[in-house]
């Protein structure tokens, strides 16, 4: 028989662009390396940075949001498995996977945990400490709701699993740790990395559409970076992302060496070339993808307590972790000097990269994980009531809402 899985996608991957797209293609190997057809769909238009998945050997399908054309195409292709990108995806399509394929097995890919992220990002701007009262919030209850009504639901942080436990009291056999699977860091690699006195300067990297990225360049901009500079006249801070708009531009700066890049080809060379990763992140979600790119390519960083969750388990960091924007400069100007200092740095990056995303300890993990669910799913749904009982209450008002919806745009 042949195993079958549709991932219906919020965006076409794009692996360049966003430690996102760079996960769901790991997911991706992952499920090709395991026998899977694999077809993505998607109801969003293809930017020009989106990977080519027939490239290797992935369908492609456009879909339309509220339109019954998604359910012959559902229930002609007859997936074993259909995951949902983010939850969103969930709300728009779970109905219809349900009633269709209804032996499915359902899995989420959260990416991160939205609510978390919009409720610090909230409690940000009213510059207020995050609590339950900004956690529990709307993006919430729609995001834990599609949490229940899936069969599992893929978590790249243990810290969200966490939250998901003891907050919102979720069951654990409805979550699986699912972080970057990443190749390991072997000798030769570790050997080759560029040393410490070919390197200069500084660097940040992230996707300029998420907000915590934005901010977080324009606090370097107009807090750290300052501090950093007086130490160090003559270092530069390069700023690469995609997607830079006239906001982000208008921050470059030759005289003060705050030198925006824009979009960067290969993150590799980019990161190899630099020194210090800088990334002050003040709220957001997940794991950081600029994190795992630097300790991939020897940089040791500077991050927060909101960068680092998550990140490095009961391992030393690849840098250091500082909240306090002075201390913050300091042990950056610290790392920059200090070659032997430096040199620690990056091999505790090394380390967690080989003992924490290794790759085939995850992917063994989750195909164990998935294998069984396959094979006792009634079973694993009726210990779910909450889920049925969502599924049973939300599908129908999802679902009448989209015919409505569908019949207005005729």
């Amino acid at each position: 028989m042949v195993k079958k899985l549709l991932i219906i996608g919020f965006v076409w991957p794009e692996p360049k662009s966003s430690a996102a797209g760079g996960r769901m293609m790991q997911l991706i190997a992952f499920f090709k390396n395991n026998g899977y057809q694999i077809t993505f769909a998607s109801p969003c238009a293809k930017s020009d940075n989106a990977f080519n998945l027939e490239d290797i050997g992935v369908s492609q399908v456009a879909i339309t949001l509220n339109n019954s054309s998604f359910d012959v195409f559902v229930k002609a292709l007859n997936p074993t498995i259909v995951m949902f990108d983010r939850f969103m995806m969930e709300e728009q399509f779970g109905w219809r996977v349900a009633e269709h394929c209804p032996n499915a097995l359902r899995i989420l890919d959260t990416e991160d945990l939205h609510s978390l992220r919009k409720g610090r990002e909230q409690a940000f701007k009213d510059k207020i400490i995050f609590d339950k009262a900004y956690l529990f919030n709307d993006v919430a209850k729609r995001e834990i709701a599609s949490i229940y009504r899936s069969d599992l639901s893929l978590m790249i942080s243990e810290a969200e699993i966490d939250i998901l436990e003891h907050n919102f009291k979720i069951d654990a056999s409805l979550l699986h740790y699912v972080p970057f699977m990443l190749e390991a860091v072997t000798k030769d690699m570790f050997n080759n990395a560029v040393a410490f006195n070919k390197r200069e300067h500084f660097i940040t990297i992230g996707n300029f559409l998420h907000a915590p990225n934005y901010n977080a360049v324009l606090y370097l901009k107009e807090t750290i970076w300052p501090l950093i500079r007086k130490q160090l006249p003559k270092a530069e801070l390069h700023i690469y992302g995609a997607y830079a708009s006239q906001k982000v531009n208008q921050l470059h700066n030759d005289k003060q060496g705050f030198l925006i890049k824009g979009f960067a080809d290969d993150v590799n060379e980019v990161m190899q070339q630099t020194k210090v990763c800088l990334a002050p992140i003040r709220f957001g979600a997940g794991l950081k993808g600029k994190l795992v790119d630097a300790m991939q390519n020897g940089t040791p960083c500077i991050t927060t307590t909101v960068g680092a969750e998550g990140m490095y388990g009961d391992l030393n960091p690849n840098g250091f972790i500082e909240d306090t924007l002075e201390v913050f400069a300091n042990k950056a100007v610290q790392l920059y000097e200090d070659g032997t200092l430096w040199k620690e740095k990056q091999q505790n990056g090394f380390k967690i990269i080989n003992e924490r995303f290794n790759k085939t300890q995850h992917q063994k993990k989750l195909l164990a994980k998935i294998e069984g669910l396959l094979e006792q799913l009634t079973k694993h749904r009726m210990h779910n009531f909450t889920g049925q009982m969502l599924q049973h209450h939300t599908m129908q008002s999802t679902k009448f809402m989209s015919k409505w919806i569908e019949e207005k745009n005729k």
